[in-house]
């Protein structure tokens, strides 16, 4: 099921006008695919407005496209033995572009949010589901930019980013 941010069907890119908090992010084009009920799901104008932070904290300021799959666990579970040969399901995976060399158009990637494990994780940390949802749209931005956690200093880096993009947003240090 497909909703834009006015909540009618079709899955229509959204273009930035002017993100609260947030300078202005030219060429920005989020499409949010839901793939179960969107009860208790943040709207797309949400999803738009965490990647802006995202995208604007990490100053990348070029035109950006990317797509937000909402999964349920079967699907979630799916994606991460795929791609990762892990056979459970994750909370966010992040799909870099994978664009032919010297070909620059504004696609970024794709990100895939597990809804179950979103709600579970936020029970258990205690936090509500909707700040849990922006910290894992800014991490899988994040990821879809380049930014990794592999070492202690690369998961440093990009913790900093985080919280602090979090903090704009007015929502608490999730680590």
């Amino acid at each position: 099921m497909n909703t834009d941010d006015t909540g009618r069907h079709g899955g229509r890119r959204l273009r930035s006008s002017g993100i609260a908090g947030f300078r202005e992010t030219p060429g920005l084009w989020v499409h949010v695919d839901y793939a179960l009920p969107r009860r208790g799901i943040p709207a797309p104008v949400s999803f738009k407005r965490w990647t802006a932070a995202a995208l604007f904290a990490a100053r990348h300021r070029k035109p950006v496209e990317l797509s937000i799959r909402i999964v349920d666990a079967r699907e979630g579970r799916a994606l991460n033995r795929q791609y990762r040969g892990k056979d459970y399901a994750t909370n966010v995976l992040s799909f870099p572009a994978e664009l032919p060399r010297g070909i620059a158009p504004p696609l970024l990637g794709d990100l895939a949010i597990c809804a179950p494990v979103v709600v579970r994780e936020a029970r258990e940390q205690g936090k509500t589901p909707r700040d849990h949802y922006a910290h894992l749209t800014v991490h899988g931005v994040l990821h879809l930019l380049g930014f990794d956690h592999q070492n202690d200093c690369e998961a440093a880096r990009m913790e900093k980013l985080e919280t602090g993009v979090l903090a704009k947003l007015g929502i608490a240090d999730p680590y």
